[in-house]
């Protein structure tokens, strides 16, 4: 589907392919601050009276108290407390939006809308309405500002000003939401402020490098939420009341040792995995230890990655990408504490 913004874009050189952007001469690893159309991720609007009601009840963290200004990490569990979707939420209008990975989004708006029932709420695919541009790297809340754009003072924080919206993930990045028509003279400002275009695997990068994982069709229903840190991250509330799931999740935190979690790791001169692809440690023989979540190129043709493992296997041993004897992965720092026990590797 075309829309102004994407003909923007194609306009600017960009290669549009399966919800990917990649420009010419682009580089992942470069050093600047880094404008990236954020085509890979869908966008579902919730509107009406019982908007919050109405996912505070279905997800895992507290809609509810969701102020006006703050943002938050969110997920819809299977009844066995599998993740089906991640997203970032967000008040806006009369009701909600969110930000989903674009290739569940069909599926995923399918499935909320069955829930709808008597709710006075209302869900649509707000993709036709709203642009998102991803910006990150060391000087982007300048740039931001320099373009003109509202700019959050804290992480996980909105602003909005003149139908711009900006969302503030961490400290050194933001997505920017506009209208389609606006989209294209808003990443234009973000370029002439001194941004440097790139694609979608250069905010991907980014992304893991800051710890935040996004569940695709390739790992639906692979994962607890406390797996994937999403309890580090502010994604799951523990004294909110039932959902899809809940039992489970609520029974990891409170009855259970959790036995896996979330990685970095590295690897170079391999081919970039699929989301989904198992690893495996010496412990675990042919049994598999973990998979990757995400996965996204680096400049000296590796990869940096996201990865579930079991803590035992992370604290102890090597893990291998793909087969026992697959090439060996480097574990890396995460911008977040886990417990000692968890987060200790050497």
């Amino acid at each position: 589907m075309t829309s102004p913004w994407t003909e923007f874009l194609v306009g600017e050189g960009a290669v549009i392919e399966d919800h990917t952007v990649t420009f010419p001469n682009e580089s992942a690893g470069a050093t600047k601050t880094i404008a990236v159309p954020l085509l890979d991720l869908g966008l579902i609007r919730s509107s009406g009276d019982d908007s919050a009601a109405f996912l505070h009840n279905l997800c895992s963290n507290d809609v509810k108290k969701l102020a006006a200004g703050d943002v938050q990490w969110n997920s819809f569990n299977s009844p066995k407390g599998r993740m089906l979707a991640s997203f970032l939420l967000w008040p806006q209008d009369d009701g909600h939006c969110l930000a989903v990975s674009a290739d569940l989004h069909p599926a995923f708006l399918k499935k909320l809308s069955m829930y709808v029932l008597r709710s006075k709420v209302r869900l649509s695919d707000a993709g036709a309405e709203l642009a998102l541009v991803g910006l990150s790297g060391a000087n982007a809340r300048e740039l931001i500002e320099r373009a003109n754009l509202p700019c959050p003072d804290a992480p996980m924080k909105q602003a909005i000003r003149d139908g711009s919206r900006t969302l503030r993930l961490t400290s050194e990045a933001f997505i920017v939401a506009v209208p389609v028509a606006q989209a294209g003279t808003t990443f234009r400002a973000l370029l002439d402020a001194g941004a440097q275009r790139a694609g979608t695997s250069a905010w991907q990068l980014a992304m893991i490098r800051a710890g935040l994982p996004m569940i695709t069709v390739a790992t639906q229903e692979e994962f607890v939420a406390q797996m994937v840190n999403f309890d580090l991250i502010g994604g799951v509330s523990f004294t909110k009341g039932c959902y899809p799931g809940q039992e489970i999740v609520a029974r990891t935190r409170y009855l259970g040792k959790l036995k896996k979690r979330m990685y970095r790791v590295s690897a170079r001169d391999t081919a970039l995995p699929k989301a989904g692809t198992d690893l495996y440690t010496p412990g675990f023989g042919d049994q598999s230890a973990g998979k990757i979540v995400n996965a996204a190129p680096t400049p000296d043709g590796g990869f940096e990655a996201l990865a579930v493992l079991q803590i035992s296997c992370a604290q102890t041993g090597p893990a291998f990408l793909g087969a026992p004897d697959g090439p060996q992965l480097e574990l890396l720092d995460l911008p977040y504490e886990m417990s000692d026990a968890e987060a200790e590797h050497s």
